[in-house]
């Protein structure tokens, strides 16, 4: 039972095989490489404060500063290329790792404690939070305690080389500290787009789905808006104690800070910091979306604000972000074909779209889906219910209503055509009320959360809802098609819980039929379908407006060079389906020959899932008592735990994979917490 599933030679999944010894030593040197780029730069940031490091830095500016790109070029050069020097070399690392998802270290039978599935801090206004997490929350605390503290320390020794009254200090006072607040903030800000890039090749480096860093861009979020707050109040109130605040509020330098633009960026952060609160979010989520796309503003103005080379300093992880959201914009364009889609009686709605074969995704994936007819602006995060192993051409979700937008989505399902029970296999066409695109899919690179090279053996699943209508969804439930190698090597159990009804109803065991579907064949497959140097060789000298030049060279140069790629991809994407559809007229042909075997009917792993199933009435499931059997069942492994689900649930689940894992005797399992969370 402790032996791996997927090293075995016999199911043609041999994962175990080592790399050869070119292609590793490449990735070490590319990791290495990272790391050490990575370290120096953040060392960099967090050490400018400063006295030596701040030295370094201006002589490192004055030695450079002769050469056409002024100052902006060694601060671009200090701030912003480490972060795209690393995603330049994560591109490599990926492409020489190739398809290895299951990571092909040896690993020790063993069971260890891992700091990014040990929980750590499970109920506070971060939520759950991991070993990992939290480390990264402690640095973060301790950086912004330590500027402040050094620039304050900095900002009274220059008050004390000045003769100045009280009243004359304590104005130029508000003014440094302000100053120092907004240098600050643009630190955070140079963080602050890596997160939210759902694409980015160092999420995937890493291998943190963009669901996970989410909250890092929130938490960021909050921190950044928080300084910038601070930086324009303390410039506010000293203007106002020397009676020229709205004088200064109005000032456009042309050398210099641009106070209005300023002014404009911060009341636009402002608007998607308060709109982005989870009571204003929750009851309004529309005014949250449209409030957030501000960002453009708050990017823009902020560059108009500072100028070029102080612009600089975040200009790396907002390139990346630009670069992100221009691949995200060519993928999802175009539309695709709706299989099929089914109303159930329990408000679950099921939708299966087509997708090209080559469009590759794993277990707990999530798309982002677009219904034009609905809005051609919202895209929505649902996680993918088909199995990655079952079908090449199609990728379905189930979702329940739970809002306006899926309310009107169930509506248009239902007034849309009708199959006709009586015509048999009578030719489906698109569903010509819904206008789809699909962006992603995102996720997890690794198809198992344990980041092992093997599938466990035995699998509990619990399941809780409310009322027993929602139980014909386990009918679709098929474990020939989410493990066609090794179905019947599973021990697979299911707990399922109906929390609000004391006992089943009189027609239980009866199936529910689907209230409205329609479909279109699955053959008609449709897809899913060097940042440029600023020069001044013109003696421009306004700030805002080399900052506006760097801006658009930021935007443009994205479109231009990485349009060129997009259309050589297109080409081959072209070449690629044509070859496959030939592919698999081939293998349809082989299929049909005399003595070929069926494949194993749904209904027998439909009657495998029923045996496994236990349904229990009028109770929640009591997580110290199943994490109790399963530890002294299950013995001295690791167990991979993947809650789903509100946060009082997933604390829940979280305090008690702490609680099971620190207490633990010597022969009990390691418990692993991961969350999949979809509150994007």
């Amino acid at each position: 039972m402790d032996e791996s599933l997927l090293l075995s030679n016999g199911d043609g999944l041999d994962y175990g095989n080592k790399k050869p010894f070119l292609a590793s030593s490449m990735k070490f040197a590319l990791k290495f490489t990272m790391w050490v780029i990575f370290i120096a730069w953040a060392s960099i940031i967090f050490l400018y404060p400063s006295e030596f490091v701040y030295g370094l830095y201006q002589k490192f500016i004055q030695a450079t500063t002769g050469t056409v790109y002024g100052i902006t070029g060694p601060v671009f050069l200090a701030f912003s290329a480490p972060i795209l020097v690393i995603a330049f070399l994560a591109i490599a690392y990926l492409i020489i790792s190739g398809e290895e998802q299951f990571k092909g270290k040896e690993t020790s039978k063993r069971p260890c404690f891992q700091l990014w599935t040990l929980p750590v801090i499970v109920d506070g206004p971060f939520g759950v939070v991991s070993a990992a997490e939290l480390i990264g929350i402690v640095l973060f605390s301790v950086y912004i305690i330590w500027a402040v503290y050094a620039y304050t320390v900095k900002n009274l020794d220059i008050l004390s080389k000045f003769q100045l009254t009280f009243e004359e200090k304590s104005y130029l006072l508000l003014e440094l500290t302000g100053l120092r607040f907004g240098l600050i903030g643009l630190f955070c800000l140079a963080f602050l787009f890596l997160p939210v890039a759902r694409g980015s090749v160092l999420l995937r480096l890493i291998d943190i789905p963009f669901e996970h860093a989410t909250r890092y861009h929130v938490w960021l979020g909050h921190l950044t808006m928080l300084i910038f707050t601070l930086h324009g109040l303390f410039y506010i109130v000293a203007w106002a104690m020397q009676g020229r605040l709205l004088r200064e509020i109005l000032e456009w330098k042309n050398i210099g800070v641009a106070n209005l633009a300023g002014v404009i960026s911060l009341a636009a952060g402002l608007f998607m910091w308060v709109t982005s609160l989870p009571p204003v979010r929750k009851q309004n989520f529309e005014l949250f979306f449209y409030t957030h796309q501000l960002y453009i503003v708050f990017v823009l103005f902020l560059a108009l604000h500072v100028g070029d080379f102080i612009f600089s300093i975040a200009a790396g992880g907002i390139f990346l972000f630009i670069l992100d959201r221009f691949l995200r914009f060519c993928q999802s364009r175009r539309t695709v074909n709706v299989i099929s889609a089914t109303c159930l009686p329990c408000g679950t709605v099921e939708l299966v779209v087509s997708k090209p074969a080559n469009l590759k995704y794993n277990a707990l994936s999530f798309i982002f889906l677009q219904v034009r007819e609905l809005s051609w602006l919202q895209w929505h995060p649902f996680s993918v219910s088909s199995s990655p192993l079952d079908g090449k051409y199609h990728v379905s979700i189930l979702f329940k209503v739970l809002g306006e937008w899926t309310a009107k989505l169930r509506e248009n399902i239902l007034n849309g055509p009708k199959e006709d029970p009586q015509i048999e296999q009578q030719p489906l066409q698109p569903h010509s009320n819904l206008s789809v695109s699909v962006e992603g899919p995102y996720g997890h690179e690794s198809p198992y959360h344990l980041m092992k090279p093997c599938l466990p053996r035995n699998v509990l699943v619990v399941w809780a809802v409310k009322k027993s209508d929602e139980l014909p969804l386990l009918h679709s439930f098929d474990m020939k098609s989410i493990c066609p190698f090794f179905s019947d090597l599973m021990n697979l159990e299911i707990q399922t819980y109906v929390t609000r009804e004391s006992e089943p109803p009189l027609e239980e065991g009866n199936i529910s039929q689907s209230v409205s579907s329609f479909g279109c064949p699955v053959g008609n497959r449709c897809g899913i379908s060097v940042l440029v140097y600023y020069i001044n060789p013109f003696s421009i000298s306004s700030w805002w407006y080399k900052g506006l030049l760097l801006f658009a060279c930021m935007v443009v140069s994205p479109i231009i060079f990485g349009g060129v790629v997009v259309g050589l991809w297109h080409i081959w994407e072209r070449k690629t389906s044509a070859r496959e559809v030939y592919e698999d007229d081939d293998e349809q042909k082989i299929d049909i020959l005399p003595g070929n075997e069926p494949r194993a009917s749904k209904e027998s792993s439909q009657d495998y899932v029923a045996t496994s199933n236990t349904i229990r009435y009028g109770r929640r499931p009591d997580f110290g008592e199943i994490f109790g059997c399963k530890a002294e069942q299950w013995g001295h492994v690791d167990v991979g735990v993947i809650v789903c689900g509100p946060p009082t649930l997933q604390t829940s689940v979280a305090k008690e994979c702490r609680s099971q894992s620190l207490k633990r005797k010597c022969n009990h399992p390691i418990f692993h917490f991961h969350s999949h969370s979809f509150d994007l």
